[in-house]
């Protein structure tokens, strides 16, 4: 586990050094760990080694995490994530427990979170995401239709438009990389200007972290550079 240290402090270094390279400050750029599928004591030596954000992509494997660590008191200040595609089924599960969710792509999906998010619990942030490759294997909306399901979420009660998520096609063709983030910052500029509480572009991972910082990515989600391939046993 002393690893997982290690690799939090190599990845805060490409952050800082992809920043310098985009001559932006990496002090405006967050680290989301994405601990899908990965066990409590992972977590728990992330945020031994200072990460306060993680993303979680299956509602109940996250509602177990969540509920076992906020029972204790030494972990209240974390931050949930919920990154992953999300089934109308499974949208109480996230309402109640999580912070953000960065998956948002369709009408039911804002209205459902809206409706059970308990009274008692801050606004629950929202990132619309968009299938910016236009891959049929990828969940997300269509560019097109950003700005109606934005309005929406600003129209809701429960809910705050924070910004826009992406995962970008997995190519080692950087022509083809660049388009796409280029097309996120520029809706992501756009959606800033409209709506004030938009802050964040959730854009980049493991392997495409520098270039989506250097397309203007507010807030990089790191699994494998951190946690490594495999579950940790």
């Amino acid at each position: 586990m002393n690893q997982i240290a290690q690799h939090l402090l190599q990845v805060k270094e490409r952050i800082v050094q992809a920043a310098k390279q985009a001559g932006r400050g990496a002090d405006h750029i967050q680290l989301l760990a994405v601990s899908k599928t990965k066990p409590l004591e992972a977590i728990q030596a992330a945020y031994g080694a200072g990460q306060r954000r993680f993303g979680e992509s299956y509602a109940q494997e996250a509602a177990l995490k969540i509920d076992t660590l906020r029972a204790q008191a030494d972990y209240a200040d974390i931050e949930w994530h919920f990154i992953g595609p999300l089934q109308s089924n499974k949208s109480r599960l996230v309402a109640e427990r999580f912070d953000w969710v960065q998956s948002v792509d369709r009408d039911k999906l804002i209205e459902r979170l809206n409706n059970q998010r308990p009274a008692g619990l801050p606004a629950l942030n929202v990132c619309l995401q968009i299938n910016i490759s236009g891959e049929s294997s990828k969940s997300g909306t269509s560019e097109q239709e950003i700005f109606r399901l934005a309005a929406l979420v600003a129209q809701s009660e429960r809910l705050v438009l924070r910004g826009l998520m992406a995962i970008p096609e997995h190519t080692s063709d950087e022509v083809v990389l660049a388009t796409q983030m280029r097309r996120m910052q520029a809706l992501f500029t756009e959606l800033a200007r409209q709506y004030p509480s938009v802050d964040t572009l959730s854009m980049g991972m493991t392997e495409d972290l520098e270039p989506a910082i250097a397309h203007g990515s507010t807030m990089v989600r790191v699994g494998t550079a951190i946690f490594g391939a495999r579950d940790y046993a």
